[in-house]
């Protein structure tokens, strides 16, 4: 297993379930998220796996109260855009995912990151 991460370039969540935005805004986001995710694959050298694990990671400012399920719609957006560099489709047959986790804050050094793990098809 060979594990990839890539520190993303945000401090907080561009996208999260609880978004009531508009839809061409919202749009945009998951395109610039999608478009980030396969920009950064490809300068990471992810090369093309027949079956990947996604983690994603939030190291917040502060200690506040988050949800991590609301990560999920950057999750989903970060994955899309490892398609198809990276797997042929976001599938289960090519892509596992954890549940994001927002590990301890650091108001020093906020950000997020994912971690690609190359395994086994199923």
């Amino acid at each position: 297993m060979t594990t990839w991460t890539i520190r993303l370039p945000w401090t907080a969540p561009p996208l999260s379930l609880n978004d009531r935005g508009h839809w061409r805004g919202r749009a945009r986001l998951i395109r610039m998220v999608r478009n980030d995710s396969t920009t950064l694959a490809r300068a990471a050298r992810v090369p093309q796996c027949e079956h990947i694990h996604i983690q994603l990671i939030y190291i917040p400012r502060d200690s506040r109260r988050r949800d991590p399920e609301n990560l999920i719609a950057t999750q989903k957006a970060l994955i899309d855009g490892l398609v198809p560099l990276v797997v042929p489709d976001d599938t289960p047959q090519y892509v596992s995912w954890s549940p994001p986790i927002i590990a301890p804050a650091d108001p020093k050094d906020p950000h997020l990151r994912l971690e690609i793990t190359r395994k086994e098809a199923p």
